[in-house]
Formats: C-alpha cells, structure tokens, sequence
C-alpha cells in the first residue's frame, strides 16, 4: 500500500511540475522528436517529420 502511495505521489509532483513550467512560460514539454531538432545533426533518418520537412523544401 505505501508503495502505491508513493507512486501516485510521484506522479502527482512530475504533473505539478510540468503544469508550474507551463505557469511560467517555459513552454510544453519536448518529446524526444521535437528535442532532436535543435541538434545539430538534425531529426533521425527515418523521421516522418523530417520526411515532410524535406518534401517542403524540395517544392
């Protein structure tokens, strides 16, 4: 039962933190896709996003 407790309340916490960032002005969450695009090296090869991103820049 504490184990479940303290789950839920890391749950709860990560949620907080991620809406008092939000709050702030931070802006949303990246996911993994998203952050690779500030690389240098740019999204993965078989990336649909950069798939499409390429196609409008070839047009």
């Amino acid at each position: 039962m504490t184990e479940m407790l303290f789950a839920v309340a890391i749950v709860i916490f990560a949620a907080l933190g991620l809406g008092l960032g939000l709050i702030l002005g931070r802006g949303p969450a990246l996911t993994s896709c998203s952050a690779a695009a500030c690389l240098p090296e740019g999204r993965c090869a078989d990336c649909p996003l950069r798939r499409q991103i390429e196609d409008q820049v070839q047009r």
